[in-house]
């Protein structure tokens, strides 16, 4: 929630920000935009580091950097290097986006990952909608604009130390590495070693797993490239709307830098809405997958995607037409956000699951092109949000991408019929149709070696597949062993 929170605080800032330093308000929103562009870029390095060295210590390294850079941002004395700053702070802060989810996937089976993750993405994507109202307070109280990003600071300072304190290694090859060191110095047999010491980093298959193929997914997956257009939409809406919500209630309603930030308060909602909806359907979730051999079938999760689409372009609709007109009481557009928070978080939360089901062992390279993809939207819709709105209007802007929103709608709905034949064409998606599911296929280890590096294209056994001795056993032993 820090990470997503400090996203979006900067934006009640931007105003402030073009004044302190003589530029335009769109060079201002450019440390929004930077921010979220550290998020395309920071997966590539922490989601590989927490297969190398465990999920421990990368979020320490991210925390700590994204609170030193965050505090950077907060001194700058001049534009560069506030935007300079404001992107390696969301580089850094793209860690926990990136490693949580794999943390997840160590500590819980398929039964029990989705209301973990559901927790997770409610905490996400309520984050960025939080910080307007807060940063307006800041800023238009004596305190400044550099308090927004002091606050971020703060924030990222207090989880850093928390993880210092409480957060254990989940990673189980990282663990026995962790392991095999302590019975070296406890039984002086420097033999006794993990699977995980052996691997050698190769920089080339690095840049292959984290670029090259999350790109090739991207782009020669139909599955993934619908499905990442359409969350990226979604995600550009959001960061949109950090610049569309002031002009319907500051502008048209005239209320405070603060007050006017309270309405994103119909989104979260929304969201809740969407994540206790998705909660309630779990055990509906547990009793198909117990029916299907524990082999999830990655359709399950459309239906939910459809209604989110329906939802969300009726919300982006109902919000333009109800907002442009002083008249109208400021709660009409407010309930809009409701709709709106629902439909982003049900199509987000369930189209990454749907990823995840779908391709399995190469399910991190298609969220992290995925990622990449919306990140863009998310650094590129807020630029040209100033010019739409004021150009086209309120109501003809938010009609143009409702009718956007209702031409994405029957993609998941053709995925939901045709996924399973699409799939069969796939080279990395190895998901067998219902119908060709068997017991085999459902697997456990296999489905959780997501997130533990597991690699088809390879011969060798994932890692977290190895055969874990029992350590007391291999220090009893003085020959070399593999923990």
């Amino acid at each position: 929630m820090t990470s997503a929170f400090t996203s979006s605080i900067f934006s009640a800032a931007t105003a402030a920000v073009a004044l302190e330093f003589g530029v335009s308000s769109e060079v201002g929103i450019l440390g929004v935009s930077f921010y979220v562009l550290g998020f395309a870029f920071g997966p590539t390095l922490w989601a590989p580091l927490s297969e190398l060295k465990g999920r421990r210590l990368p979020i320490n390294i991210s925390m700590f950097g994204f609170t030193l850079f965050s505090f950077a941002v907060a001194t700058g004395k001049d534009l560069q290097t506030v935007l300079i700053c404001r992107f390696f702070a969301g580089f850094f802060g793209a860690c926990p986006l990136a490693v949580v989810a794999a943390i997840f996937s160590d500590m819980f089976d398929n039964r029990t990952r989705g209301i973990a993750i559901t927790i997770f993405s409610i905490a996400v994507f309520t984050g960025p909608l939080l910080a307007p109202f807060i940063g307006g307070f800041i800023t238009e109280s004596h305190l400044g604009w550099r308090w927004t990003m002091y606050l971020a600071g703060i924030m990222g300072a207090t989880c850093f130390t928390l993880n210092l304190f409480f957060l254990e290694e989940s990673y189980p090859p990282a663990i026995l590495v962790q392991k095999a060191s302590d019975l070296r110095r406890r039984t002086a047999n420097w033999g006794i070693h993990a699977r995980q010491d052996e691997i050698e980093i190769d920089f080339r298959e690095l840049l292959n797993k984290n670029f090259s193929r999350p790109m090739r997914l991207l782009f020669l997956e139909p599955i993934v490239t619908s499905l990442s257009v359409y969350m990226a939409f979604v995600y550009g809406i959001l960061y949109l709307f950090l610049t569309a919500y002031p002009f319907v209630f500051q502008k048209v309603h005239h209320m405070s830098l603060g007050v006017g930030g309270l309405p994103f308060f119909g989104m979260i909602c929304g969201q809740i809405l969407a994540g206790i909806a998705t909660l309630l359907q779990q055990p509906w979730y547990n009793r198909k997958l117990k029916a299907n051999n524990n082999v999830p079938v990655p359709e399950w999760r459309l239906p939910s995607v459809i209604a989110g689409g329906v939802a969300f372009a009726i919300g982006i609709l109902w919000f333009g037409w109800s907002g442009y007109r002083e008249n109208v009481h400021w709660i009409v557009p407010t309930l809009s956000g409701i709709l709106t928070g629902f439909g982003l978080m049900s199509i987000f939360l369930q189209s990454l699951n749907y990823l995840v089901d779908a391709y399995l062992m190469f399910a991190a390279s298609a969220i992290a092109g995925n990622t990449f993809l919306r990140s863009l939207f998310g650094a590129g819709f807020p630029l040209f949000a100033t010019y739409m709105f004021n150009g086209m209007g309120i109501q003809w802007a938010s009609t143009l991408l409702g009718c956007i929103g209702i031409v994405m709608i029957p993609i998941p709905i053709i995925f939901y019929r045709y996924g399973h034949r699409i799939r069969k064409h796939s080279r990395f998606a190895p998901t067998p149709p219902p119908q060709e599911a068997g017991a085999q296929a459902g697997d456990e280890e296999t489905k959780d070696s997501i997130a533990n590096g597991a690699d088809p294209e390879k011969d060798d056994v994932p890692i977290s597949d190895a055969p874990r001795h029992d350590v007391e056993a291999a220090a009893a032993n003085t020959s070399n062993k593999v923990v």
